[in-house]
């Protein structure tokens, strides 16, 4: 699944957002905007990003209280600081709250892409493409999209396949089903969490021996499933 990176641009001088806005999307990104600091953070716990600019300066909220809050609550969020404030004081303060990078303006459009590209390499390292899994009585052959539940071959839908292929790459860890949405479907896609906790139903029907009482797909209240493959 390579779905396209998500980058929160947030900056209040609109000729310098519709610049970066522009330089991204030619670079294949996804981006999302805000010039408003309260507006970003409720974007950034709404939505899912790979990525967040953040300028310091801001009305609402400024930079350096919303990356603390963010890197709070995400702290595997990465964070670049672009803005204006140039002092050691302003980089000290910002890397303290957590930027991974920090730049100054004005700045250069290739040094900043560049960047970016080497803090996504660093904070989404490459997973290995599945080929072959098995976990209870399922065995699973993603290179011919088979799955068999007791030796019999299950049908599954292509979206099905990959449902559960993130969800094995994400072993026991909590997806939420905002992550499922935007991973799968694509966070611009229309499909709502409903439809998310259908497929699982589905999937569930197909390979637990107890879809009302799931051992491998379990439920998280409130917030999602974790995929144990060990019952």
């Amino acid at each position: 699944m390579n779905r396209k990176k998500h980058i929160l641009v947030v900056e209040d001088d609109l000729s310098i957002l519709m610049g970066l806005q522009d330089n991204l999307i030619s670079e294949g990104y996804d981006v999302s905007t805000a010039t408003n600091g309260t507006v970003a953070i409720n974007l950034i716990f709404e939505k899912t990003f790979d990525l967040v600019i953040l300028d310091i300066m801001l009305p609402g909220m400024n930079g350096f209280e919303i990356c603390k809050k963010v890197k709070t609550e995400k702290p595997l969020l990465p964070i670049i600081m672009l803005t204006a404030r140039s002092s050691e004081m302003d980089k000290i303060a910002g890397l303290d709250y957590g930027a991974d990078d920090y730049i100054t303006k004005p700045f250069s459009i290739s040094e900043l892409l560049a960047r970016i590209r080497a803090i996504l390499r660093r904070a989404y390292p490459v997973k290995e493409k599945l080929e072959k899994y098995t976990f209870g009585n399922v065995t699973i052959d993603f290179k011919k999209m088979e799955i068999f539940v007791d030796g019999k071959e299950i049908q599954f839908t292509k979206k099905e396949f990959s449902i559960l292929e993130y969800f094995i790459q994400n072993e026991g860890e909590v997806v939420h089903r905002h992550d499922l949405l935007n991973e799968v479907w694509g966070y611009n896609k229309v499909p709502t969490t409903r439809t998310v906790d259908n497929f699982i139903l589905d999937i569930r029907k197909k390979i637990e021996k107890s879809p009302s009482n799931p051992k491998h797909i379990v439920s998280i209240s409130g917030v999602g499933y974790k995929f144990n493959p060990k019952i």
